[in-house]
């Protein structure tokens, strides 16, 4: 009898997806939505981001010993029109076989863990396919119903007597494939920010909107970090446990809502310690979010909108260089990354010229203050 090896130790038989990883936003939204759902289910054990497809869920299954292995494709190019039989079934490459989405995605079936299958589409399907828009085992999906005996008569028709290496025909595809239809970025973000909110709530640990937009970012930078690193030699990044996700979850929501309880500048005291900066450093930083504080409830910045502008430009600098940081873009310590942050700010002021005053105190006041609520840190990455 055959040993098929298991995923989470074969290395993948190709990596283009980590080479090449422009504009694969709505790709790393679905994947956090994945990290959401294994903070809320005890049954999907782990997440992998372009590994053996473009993202990879191993559940258990039922909760006994046995693992599941479901290989989800996303689909974000594609043409503004209902998915076919024939989209399933068109080769590329000048018709050259196992090129099809069917045949990618069932010649994943090769591994020791039980095969799922999950199509993720912008665009709904024809009713042909509607069958795969069902749950597994839902009522009016079962195998011996008329929906999938029909539509797999009709893909042992485009490929008779198609097997995957563990001997399954398409029937077992039909049976196991869920056709996912996802209509936007916007909608899929939205849907996460209001996940975390709620999950937030049934734990206890209520979480603002903004402070779940700041884990959403997080996860976000996460599940595009998973995705860049190569297999070799980076493998434990590429596969995100629930394990180290859940511990992630509660140290950064005990953080936030802490921070958001503390009296002001406490917080911020920790971070710029934590960073390794002196006393002087610190004292002048709280001085200067106390400043920017005063400043902002000031009737004249409460009712000017270049003040909130400048606010917003601060919170997406700031987002973009952690995020940098994170995925090994910067390499750079506590120290150096505060001092490249304020560079960053002094920056932002110059590009407004100096017309109004000079605005560095006020970004680096903001940026201190962003810092004090710990919606951002200074130090080294850390899971």
């Amino acid at each position: 009898m055959q040993v098929f090896p298991s995923i989470d130790d074969s290395t993948p038989s190709e990596e283009g997806g980590p080479i090449a990883r422009s504009g694969f936003n709505y790709q790393d939204e679905i994947a956090v939505g994945f990290l959401i759902e294994m903070l809320e289910n005890l049954s999907l054990l782990k997440v992998h981001c372009e590994t053996h497809d473009d993202i990879l869920l191993v559940r258990t299954k039922n909760g006994s010993a046995a693992r599941l292995a479901e290989f989800v494709q996303v689909k974000a190019n594609e043409p503004d029109k209902l998915w076919s039989i024939a989209d399933l079934c068109a080769l590329k490459g000048k018709g050259k076989i196992g090129t099809s989405i069917l045949e990618i995605s069932f010649a994943k079936d090769q591994y020791h863990e039980e095969s799922r299958f999950r199509l993720v589409t912008l665009r709904p399907v024809v009713s042909d396919l509607n069958i795969l828009t069902l749950p597994c085992g839902a009522p009016g999906r079962e195998a011996d119903g008329d929906g999938c005996k029909t539509l797999c008569a009709e893909l042992d028709q485009r490929f008779p007597n198609l097997k995957s290496a563990k001997g399954n025909s398409t029937s077992y595809w039909v049976e196991n494939c869920v056709w996912d239809v996802r209509h936007s970025d916007d909608e899929v973000r939205k849907d996460n920010l209001l996940r975390l909110v709620r999950l937030s709530g049934r734990e206890g640990r209520q979480l603002l909107v903004e402070l779940a937009e700041t884990l959403l970012q997080e996860l976000r930078v996460w599940a595009k970090a998973a995705a860049a690193a190569k297999w070799i030699p980076n493998k434990d990044k590429k596969i995100i446990t629930r394990e180290v996700l859940r511990t992630w979850w509660e140290r950064r929501t005990g953080e936030l809502i802490e921070g958001a309880a503390a009296p002001s500048g406490g917080k911020l005291r920790e971070k710029l310690t934590e960073a390794g900066l002196p006393n002087e450093i610190i004292g002048l930083a709280i001085e200067m979010r106390r400043q920017y504080a005063a400043t902002v409830r000031a009737s004249r910045y409460a009712e000017d909108e270049s003040g909130k502008r400048l606010q917003d430009r601060v919170r997406s600098e700031l987002i973009s260089l952690r995020s940098r940081l994170v995925a090994g873009q910067l390499t750079l310590d506590g120290r150096s990354f505060h001092d490249f942050c304020l560079s960053r700010m002094d920056a932002v002021s110059a590009e407004h010229g100096s017309g109004e005053g000079d605005r560095s105190a006020f970004l680096k006041g903001c940026m201190y203050d962003i810092a004090d609520r710990c919606l951002m840190r200074f130090a080294e990455p850390t899971r």
